[in-house]
């Protein structure tokens, strides 16, 4: 389902982020932006980076016109968490830009196959803009369960370069059965989640 997509300027942008830190060893920030249209994802853009600020990614953001009272970010549940050295939150930071945010919670110990079994789900339902998002297509392309080969056993996906792409995908699809269920196809209407507010 590649083909040249654009967006529509009348739809929520909606960002679907996987949290990163700003070390040189840091996992990578990785963003998914996707509209939802009558029962197609539309995957419009893919962004990742390693080491940078938060500044950045909101610049980037800006940058590509997925403005606040346009689009609505998703984070995972640590997003809410505040950085120990200055007690901000991603979830804090991008709404002081402006940003309509929700926090995924926490889905416990099965997050990861729910996210893949998600992403299963709904692939057939996803139309990739090839030329912005190959990055991400190559992230899920090589995304792969660790094994150990001496016992012959799976122990879960391998936290790799590509996993922070495909987490996010993931994320996306957590989220799209709340999105489409709740919509119910009347696309103007807002979307609440619980004890999250609207968006």
């Amino acid at each position: 389902l590649f083909r040249s997509v654009g967006a529509d300027p009348l739809m929520t942008y909606r960002l679907f982020f996987d949290i990163g830190g700003t070390g040189s060893k840091a996992d990578a920030v990785a963003i998914w932006v996707a509209q939802f249209i009558g029962k197609e994802i539309r995957a419009l853009n893919y962004y990742e980076s390693v080491g940078q600020p938060l500044a950045t990614h909101l610049g980037w953001m800006r940058e590509n016109e997925y403005l606040p009272k346009r689009s609505t970010v998703y984070l995972p549940h640590d997003g809410a968490t505040n950085d120990k050295v200055y007690d901000v939150s991603y979830e804090s930071a991008i709404k002081a830009a402006g940003y309509d945010v929700v926090v995924i919670p926490n889905q416990g110990k099965g997050a990861a196959k729910s996210r893949i079994e998600s992403g299963r789900r709904y692939f057939p339902s996803i139309w990739f803009n090839q030329e912005t998002t190959q990055g991400g297509l190559d992230a899920l392309g090589w995304y792969h369960e660790k094994k150990d080969d001496a016992r012959s056993i799976g122990l879960g996906p391998d936290h790799d370069w590509s996993s922070n792409g495909a987490d996010s995908f993931g994320l996306m699809c957590v989220c799209a059965e709340n999105i489409f269920t709740e919509l119910k196809g009347d696309w103007s209407k807002k979307i609440k989640y619980s004890n999250q507010g609207y968006v």
